[in-house]
């Protein structure tokens, strides 16, 4: 029996124009295609286990020829396999989504097709240009700029000039100087507003904003490349008033998150939500320890304890896991209190219901170890490597405990030689760090012989930022230990 293929537009590049829809076939696919348009944000969205086929058109190369990317996609459906053709855009809109159906029509393949918002709209957009608006234009009109190689391009410049309408030309880099001088010939005033805007809806966006005379010479001065829009008409010229994207705070900065993988998500989306370059380098993985007798030994005398803490979200995660694994819940819990290291591990807790009896003021290992009201045995749940502040500061108080490591940091990153080159090659970047274990991993990536001399470290506390001047990386470090001191940081520090 075939599987399916289901051809998803991936947007124009900003990966939270996605569509959940969209978003929902790609974490369900076995097998991806893709190709160059679509954003390295929304390709780290690709299941890890998926089989992952990267047939990288790009302008003028297309290093795999479209009967075979059609191809692939047939024989990976009649393999049984769930297969997603990731396109950027919109796989109609001069996707050339329709060609890659017609085979699987013909073979009886089930296909389906998840529409993508085109940068024919969104591009514009972020550059401020809204492509109709009652007072220039009563019409819009979507024009591909793909000459093919020998040949003209095949366009009605006079019918195009007549609707007065906004005229945006996708694929047009290359035949700009063609489509000038078609609108020029056809009668179009010169001093019409226009603008290309190059890679549209990401951080690296551009706009370069002229008239339809001057707007070649302004575009080769600028050096655009594609993917990048045309656009022509008087919509144009309400760019420089409506340009929000270029205002954003964070906008032509590039910020490194190191978080584990699994909690990479949140702090990376808020990032790129105030207009940042963000690469996800998650530098550590959180890996259970299983099996884990002392976790088993406490967990079975639990009603000896007062206190059970909890220093990560990680640390949270295993215990939940080892009661699911035990066939328990949340009752096991009811004789013991609750306290977390801070908001985040609090947060966690609170996904399963729980609610945590006590979080220090300031959200460190130190702090929590002196302010823990406990008059019993406290019994701590952590890392193998745990701060040792936190069993210090208990054992200052002469309170018992019992440290148990349920999980280990593992320090890897597959890219990390991409790593090294982004942080000895980019001026002004910014590297967040939300534990000590996160610089570690870090530098065990990049390698410790690595020149940190032009990026900074935003760090979220004092014991973070002390492992990260260990080896000589500049810092400085968030008001409180909560990503939204971390971000409120780097806001400032730009």
């Amino acid at each position: 029996m075939p599987g399916k293929v289901t051809l998803v537009g991936a947007g124009p590049g900003d990966p939270g124009l996605l569509t959940r829809k969209g978003l929902e076939a790609l974490q369900n696919a076995e097998v991806v295609v893709y190709d160059r348009l679509v954003g390295p944000a929304i390709l780290a969205l690709m299941p890890e286990q998926a089989e992952q086929i990267n047939v990288g058109k790009q302008a003028s190369h297309h290093p795999i020829p479209q009967d075979q990317i059609n191809r692939i996609l047939l024989d990976k459906a009649l393999e049984g396999k769930n297969v997603v053709r990731l396109k950027g855009g919109d796989p109609f809109l001069f996707g050339r989504g329709g060609e890659e159906l017609e085979l699987l029509v013909q073979h009886g393949v089930p296909f389906e097709e998840v529409p993508g918002i085109t940068s024919a709209i969104a591009a514009p957009a972020y550059g401020g240009i809204p492509v109709t608006h009652r007072d220039c234009c009563s019409s819009l009109h979507i024009i591909t700029g793909h000459q093919r190689a020998g040949k003209e391009l095949d366009i009605d410049f006079e019918a195009l000039v007549r609707t007065r309408g906004t005229l945006v030309f996708l694929m047009g880099v290359t035949a700009l100087p063609n489509i000038r001088a078609g609108l020029l010939a056809a009668g179009m005033d010169p001093a019409t507003p226009a603008a290309v805007v190059e890679r549209g809806t990401t951080p690296v966006q551009r706009r370069i904003s002229a008239t339809l005379e001057t707007l070649g010479q302004a575009a080769e001065q600028a050096r655009v490349e594609s993917p990048a829009v045309i656009v022509v008409g008087s919509v144009c010229a309400l760019a420089e008033q409506f340009d929000w994207f270029d205002s954003l705070p964070l906008k032509g900065k590039t910020v490194v998150v190191t978080r584990p993988k699994e909690r990479i998500g949140t702090l990376s989306a808020r990032l790129r939500s105030l207009g940042a370059q963000v690469w996800e380098y998650p530098c550590i993985a959180t890996v259970p320890l299983d099996p884990c007798p002392a976790l088993d030994g406490a967990m079975e005398r639990l009603s000896q304890y007062e206190w059970l803490v909890l220093t990560s979200p990680a640390g949270v995660d295993t215990l939940w896991r080892w009661l699911e694994d035990h066939d328990r819940d949340a009752r096991t819990l009811g004789g013991v209190k609750l306290a977390a290291i801070g908001p985040g591990t609090d947060r966690e807790l609170g996904k399963y219901g729980l609610r945590t009896d006590y979080v220090p003021e300031v959200y460190d290992a130190a702090h929590l170890g002196a302010g823990l009201p406990a008059g019993g045995n406290v019994l701590i749940l952590r890392a193998e490597e745990g701060s040792p502040a936190l069993t210090e500061e208990l054992a200052r108080r002469n309170i018992a405990y019992d440290d148990v490591a349920t999980y280990r940091t593992v320090y890897e990153n597959p890219r990390s030689q991409e790593l090294r080159e982004a942080v000895e090659g980019t001026e002004g970047l910014l590297v967040t760090f939300t534990s000590a274990s996160t610089v570690k991993g870090f530098v065990s990536s990049v390698g410790a012989d690595a020149d940190f001399s032009r990026m900074a470290g935003m760090c979220i506390g004092a014991q973070t930022a002390a492992q990260a001047q260990k080896h000589g990386i500049t810092v400085k470090t968030a008001k409180a230990a909560t990503m939204d001191a971390l971000v409120e940081l780097i806001v400032e520090g730009v």
